[in-house]
């Protein structure tokens, strides 16, 4: 068992080698922290400490740095959220007011997150499975081709080019667009995928040319519903990594690669379980079964018309834990309140 001193002084530790990346010493615990006690009695609660594994020397004769462990004993129990700023809120504020569309409030979402924290920022796009289409507009770019533009209540646009059989006259794009908007206006977009399939079953008459037009564009409404309905990701700051490198014992290889595939980051941060205020952390081992051991990921939920998902950072074990959960949950607020805000003014 850890005395309620050893437990500060193992805060001092973390707190300390996070803002030096050097392992800590008693002394130095002493000279930094008044704990009104000698460096001796110190050194013996680092050593029950280190019995406990939330310690551990790095080298022979060196301080001591926290383990996967101690890191998040400090989580659970010692870390103290530190609140942001009026001059980041403000930042993030404005940053995020000067959003489009969803698409843009995600993308700025992650490069305001990780320009506040300097890790990697990842936000998942909210289900999209519940969401209705709510606009459809088709538009003939000349020859075969046609964009097709489909706009969700949740304020997601897609835009794709359909290329279909024989250039549509202008008769053609109205007759098309009410044709389409009538499969999938007013329904959900698990309910246009099924429409859609239904619509395109059979095959266009020979020699009707509107028909294999419209199967054409049915067929690119499909494939774009089905996307919409698929998890993503949105993430920004994977170059943090290379500056951090040494806080890293092995290769950040695996990070990269989970980046770039995102499978793994989708699976890790849907299995985190959230504390009471809605933040979770996964800290080293707790990753292994995502290859990640040597990182850290955080995350904070919330919520739009659709249903929640989550906004978080990737990093090393040596972080700043109490003003990464703290920016984490204030990003999450604030996407909250804007997607609330948009859905009332609809």
């Amino acid at each position: 068992m850890v005395s309620e001193r050893g437990l500060q002084v193992l805060r001092a530790i973390v707190q300390d080698y996070v803002d030096t990346r050097e392992p800590v010493g008693s002394k130095a615990i002493v000279d930094r922290h008044a704990f009104g006690v000698s460096a001796a009695t110190i050194r013996n609660d680092m050593a029950l400490l280190e019995d406990e594994e939330l310690i551990i020397a790095p080298h022979t004769s060196s301080g001591r740095v926290p383990t996967d462990k101690g890191y998040r004993v400090f989580v659970d129990h010692l870390a103290e959220l530190r609140p942001l700023s009026s001059a980041q809120r403000s930042a993030i504020t404005s940053f995020l007011d000067q959003a489009g569309d969803l698409d843009d409030l995600l993308a700025r979402t992650v490069r305001a997150l990780t320009q506040l924290t300097g890790q990697v920022a990842i936000v998942q796009y909210p289900s999209f499975a519940r969401a209705n289409v709510s606009h459809v507009e088709l538009v003939a770019l000349g020859g075969p081709r046609v964009l097709v533009i489909l706009v969700t209540d949740t304020g997601r646009v897609s835009q794709r080019i359909a290329l279909v059989p024989a250039e549509p006259t202008e008769a053609d794009i109205v007759q098309l667009r009410a044709r389409v908007g009538a499969v999938l206006v007013g329904h959900s977009v698990a309910e246009c995928s099924q429409r859609v399939g239904d619509a395109t079953a059979d095959a266009p008459r020979p020699g009707v040319v509107i028909e294999a037009i419209a199967d054409a564009v049915l067929r690119v409404v499909g494939e774009e519903l089905e996307e919409f309905r698929q998890d993503r990701l949105v993430m920004a700051g994977a170059a943090t990594l290379a500056k951090r490198e040494q806080d890293f014992r092995g290769s950040i290889y695996p990070l990269l690669e989970a980046i770039e595939e995102q499978v793994t980051l989708l699976r890790l941060m849907t299995e985190m379980v959230a504390d009471e205020k809605g933040l979770s952390a996964s800290i080293g081992r707790e990753n292994e079964p995502f290859g990640l051991v040597e990182a850290s990921v955080l995350a904070s939920r919330y919520d739009g018309s659709t249903g929640g998902a989550r906004v978080g950072l990737l990093g090393p074990m040596r972080m700043d834990y109490s003003s990464n959960l703290a920016a984490v949950r204030a990003v999450a607020h604030y996407l909250t309140r804007m997607l609330e805000d948009d859905d009332s003014a609809r």
